[in-house]
């Protein structure tokens, strides 16, 4: 039998399941992947944030990705949280030398507004880890935490992702689900411009949908798509998953990763209200 997809995560734990490495790995076996992964943190963290969070040793991160890679070996990988300088070093010392397509979700804080990295990371983020991208997707607070620039608009995102690009990596997916209106990011290599949109959905239930999206990413790149083609699956995947989002503890519930196993469709498939218009123009 011929395997699924391989793709490792690199992030850190939540012992709630609703993001990091749990929320990594419920992503890609609904898309088919097999999930793999190095844990760099372990949080106390539920529904209502976080209450702890502990940094493994770089070496224990090594060893974890020495393990898989030169075994099992990856056909993308994904990154979240680092947490440190010396995480984000050691990390992307790891990914210079492999050949694998690499999504960088640059976490920075959580939901709840919890700090997820270090102040002294950011410039580690930006000169080592971001210039090994194939895709780079921060939300609005990361964007402004990388580059200083508050988005309020949508040219704000052209302006923004001008700037994350100029650190180095391929294509940026700057997410603008916190601006209003519509849920609308901007992806670009700095010649394309893809504007994807889908209806914003009356679901405070959305822990998660940072990971979520761009471990969907790593799977579509993963199985060789390109990266317009990978984003666009990942944003349908996702907003469905906000829309069935459910209520878990005393605050803010997780998306729904198994959406598709409780509607009887394929996680491929077009929902009523998933995202149907998306623009492409050449710049």
């Amino acid at each position: 039998m011929t395997a699924p997809p391989r793709v490792l995560t690199i992030a850190g734990s939540d012992s709630g399941g609703g993001a990091g490495i749990q929320a990594d790995l419920k992503t890609m076996l609904a898309l088919g992947a097999h999930g793999m992964s190095v844990v760099t943190a372990v949080t106390a963290q539920n529904s209502l944030g976080v209450q702890g969070a502990w940094e493994l040793p770089v070496e224990a991160v090594r060893a974890q990705y020495r393990s898989v890679v030169d075994d099992i070996g990856v056909q993308a990988v994904k990154t979240g949280m680092l947490a440190s300088p010396a995480l984000v070093t050691a990390v992307a010392e790891l990914l210079a030398d492999g050949a694998a397509p690499v999504v960088v979700d640059p976490v920075s804080v959580s939901k709840h507004g919890d700090r997820l990295l270090a102040d002294d990371a950011l410039d580690a983020v930006r000169t080592r880890l971001l210039p090994l991208a194939t895709v780079a997707t921060p939300n609005l607070d990361e964007v402004a935490e990388l580059t200083g620039i508050a988005v309020t608009d949508e040219p704000g995102l052209r302006h923004a992702a001008t700037r994350l690009l100029s650190y180095g990596p391929r294509w940026v997916l700057v997410k603008g689900g916190h601006l209003p209106g519509e849920a609308v990011d901007l992806l670009t290599d700095g010649r394309e411009e893809h504007w994807l949109r889908a209806p914003r959905h009356d679901n405070r239930h959305t822990h998660g949908t940072g990971c979520t999206l761009a471990s969907a990413i790593a799977v579509g790149l993963a199985r060789g798509l390109a990266v317009p083609e990978a984003v666009r699956q990942a944003k349908e995947y996702v907003t469905a998953a906000i829309a069935a989002g459910f209520a878990l503890g005393a605050g803010i519930g997780p998306v729904d990763h198994g959406w598709a196993s409780r509607t009887g469709l394929t996680a491929s498939v077009r929902l009523p209200g998933a995202p149907g218009g998306e623009g492409s123009r050449t710049t």
